[in-house]
């Protein structure tokens, strides 16, 4: 991999985006060439590059279709089971298809790396440098803190789609690991192994965490990482890794502080970083909003939404109890072309048209905890967390009676799929847990075609075929199987070509 001094320019650029940083300092020499000596000369300097290098993370667009960070967890939906994508719209078509994402050509594949890479290689440039910076020593432990659990998220990412789980092949070989910040003269780094690399993730974020002890971020700063953050992250690293103990102690810890959202907040349109459930999120405003595009898939009510693609499979509307909130979601489109397709309304744009954009909430770590404990055998323990979640639902509690142990992890792994649809997790899961891609077209129990009843603005009705999903099997015609390669993310060819020692 080829990377440079460059990067740092790229982060200054996007801390403007953000607001971090006086327009003064940035004026003193031209972004793409901002000596690392006065970047680094204070505090309050380095602190525009941890800012910058979070809003390069979540701004930057190599195309439409890919805004920003987001666009891997648009990606990893698409993929998944529950999202039927409409194939004529514009966006992720071909990751619905799975015939991009595994194609180490595509601009999707590359955009990818190079993100995750130059955010990796931004904070390598902040962990070696922030020790001798001048300035107070606490504001120099929480960037350092904030920068080794960003580098850990890039890593963690990784781990997540560029192999099977660590469980499933520990010593498989994944991506190259850059700990050093790199030069026009750095030579590609060989890929590691599944165990390496989570060895590093478990590192960054323990030390992390450990260096953002007693830091309190501003209410409106949702998008710093603080220790809950850092918690919540090594609770998804841990059930990633088998280590169900410490992903239910981790979870904890990462939602002390946070309640679950009332319904009315469920249905507020998922755009609001300052819901009472999010731990993480990236805020937007009129004036930054690239990250907003995303809402251009998922949001499939507002009449400003372009593609509105993101259609949930009627089959997992099925899948809700009658009286569970999120139930109140569904509704079939009645607009003319749309009659027939499946609307879940969890994601609107604001009036003006943004979107904060989420990343982790308590109920994520309410179902860690539920999902750890069944895996350890622990039922009665999995039941009441589930519950707990379900509760405030309004859903059915779970009876574990007669259950067995693997009903009950399959009970938890469908309310993940209920709780967190659109929320970037479910190929992610399907990786980890070694499961498959489940998807069937929209049938009765005839293999007839489903109608429905639409409802038209001159008071008839019309009846039409109910719309699901559309793409039933893998590019060469195979039926859906888990631990598939067309689930893995391929390291794009310029790597390839540019690191020799790829596979070293």
């Amino acid at each position: 991999m080829k990377k440079n001094k460059l990067y740092i320019g790229i982060a200054l650029i996007s801390s403007v985006l953000a607001g971090s940083c006086s327009k003064d300092f940035l004026d003193q020499s031209p972004t793409n060439a901002v000596p690392e000596e006065v970047v680094f000369n204070s505090v309050a300097n380095a602190e525009t590059v941890i800012n910058g290098t979070w809003g390069y993370l979540m701004e930057t667009f190599n195309s439409f279709a890919n805004p920003g960070y987001s666009a891997i967890l648009r990606t990893s939906d698409a993929m998944g089971s529950d999202v039927a994508i409409l194939t004529s719209k514009y966006g992720y078509p071909a990751s619905y298809q799975f015939v991009d994402a595994s194609d180490r050509t595509t601009g999707r594949v590359s955009g990818f790396w190079n993100l995750l890479y130059k955010v990796i290689d931004n904070t390598n440039n902040i962990i070696a440098r922030i020790d001798n910076v001048p300035g107070d020593d606490n504001k120099r432990r929480y960037i350092k803190g904030q920068a080794l659990v960003l580098r850990s998220y890039c890593y963690l990412t990784l781990a997540s789609f560029y192999q099977l789980n660590v469980q499933t092949n520990p010593n498989a070989k994944t991506v190259p690991l850059y700990t050093e910040p790199t030069t026009l003269s750095t030579v590609g780094k060989p890929r590691v192994t599944n165990t390496r690399l989570y060895e590093q993730i478990f590192s960054d974020l323990d030390n992390g965490r450990k260096l953002l002890a007693g830091y309190v971020r501003g209410n409106t700063s949702r998008y710093k990482i603080d220790t809950s953050v850092a918690n919540g992250l090594l609770a998804r690293a841990s059930l990633n890794a088998g280590r169900w103990n410490d992903a239910a102690n981790y979870a904890a810890n990462a939602r002390k502080g946070y309640t679950l959202m009332p319904a009315a907040d469920y249905y507020g349109g998922f755009n609001n970083s300052q819901n009472v459930e999010w731990i993480w999120g990236h805020g937007q405003r009129p004036d930054q909003s690239n990250a907003s595009y995303n809402f251009h898939f998922l949001d499939v009510s507002s009449a400003g939404s372009y593609y509105y693609s993101f259609r949930p499979d009627p089959f997992f509307m099925e899948r809700f109890d009658k009286d569970d909130i999120r139930s109140k979601l569904f509704s079939w489109d009645t607009l003319p072309g749309r009659e027939g397709l499946l609307r879940y309304d969890k994601f609107r744009f604001k009036d003006d048209q943004t979107g904060d954009i989420v990343l982790m909430r308590a109920s994520e770590m309410i179902l860690i905890e539920a999902e750890a404990a069944a895996r350890n055998n622990d039922l009665t323990t999995a039941a009441s967390r589930l519950n707990e979640l379900r509760s405030v639902r309004n859903a059915k509690p779970l009876d574990i009676t007669g259950k067995s142990q693997q009903e009950v992890i399959s009970e938890v792994l469908i309310e993940r799929r209920k709780e967190l649809w659109g929320e970037g997790f479910s190929l992610s899961d399907i990786l980890r847990t070694g499961g498959t891609v489940v998807r069937k077209e929209y049938l009765d129990a005839n293999n007839k075609d489903i109608t429905i009843n639409v409802p038209r603005a001159d008071g008839t009705v019309k009846k039409v075929i109910a719309k699901g999903h559309t793409v039933l099997r893998f590019p060469n015609g195979t039926p859906f199987v888990a631990n598939s390669p067309y689930y893995i993310f391929a390291i794009p060819d310029a790597e390839y070509r540019n690191n020799p020692n790829l596979d070293n």
